[in-house]
């Protein structure tokens, strides 16, 4: 019996060594989001990672990105989907953690945050701070639908305004006087 023991514990903790190693080496294997580019480690607080049944490891800079993913690839089934603890940024199982919805920080590519966190405890802390609602990853990936319009909008909106600021930089853009 107490060999059992001893052989679950050690899984256990060579478990917990491989996620917590694979959680700190994440944002150097896969730098930037698959799809607007942006730079991972910097997001850490916000980023996530699918992987999917077929061994296809997916990374992103927020939810937002993700649901982009997931409608896309409605065929693929996700084997996991990690999120970045808001308060430690170590990769943690999303559809476990704590979801904070809204709030008064600004979300990444959203209007309307989504921020994840590993304990209860935590996510009712920043809420105490920064107001928001405690909700679910099914909540949290349907506000992120419902949101999808408005935030592609907002985004597109930056980037052009990147792309002109950009442009008066480098001089290519005349100023009418």
């Amino acid at each position: 019996m107490k060999k059992r023991v001893v052989l679950l514990v050690s899984i256990i903790l060579l478990f917990t060594a491989t996620s917590l190693t694979f959680a700190d080496e994440d944002t150097k294997t896969h730098p930037t989001c698959v799809y607007c580019g942006m730079d991972r480690q910097q997001f850490s607080h916000s980023r996530m990672i699918i992987e999917y049944e077929d061994g296809t490891v997916v990374p992103f800079c927020s939810i937002h990105c993700a649901a982009v993913d997931l409608a896309l690839k409605i065929d693929k089934t996700p084997k996991s989907i990690m999120v970045g603890d808001y308060a430690t940024k170590k990769l943690i199982d999303a559809e476990k953690a704590y979801w904070v919805l809204g709030g008064a920080k600004m979300g990444v590519m959203t209007k309307r945050a989504k921020w994840a966190f590993a304990t209860k405890k935590s996510a009712e802390r920043f809420i105490s701070g920064n107001a928001g609602m405690l909700i679910g990853f099914d909540d949290a990936l349907k506000a992120s639908y419902a949101d999808m319009n408005a935030d592609t909008i907002m985004i597109r909106g930056k980037k052009k305004m990147m792309r002109m600021n950009q442009m008066k930089s480098e001089g290519m853009l005349q100023h009418a006087h």
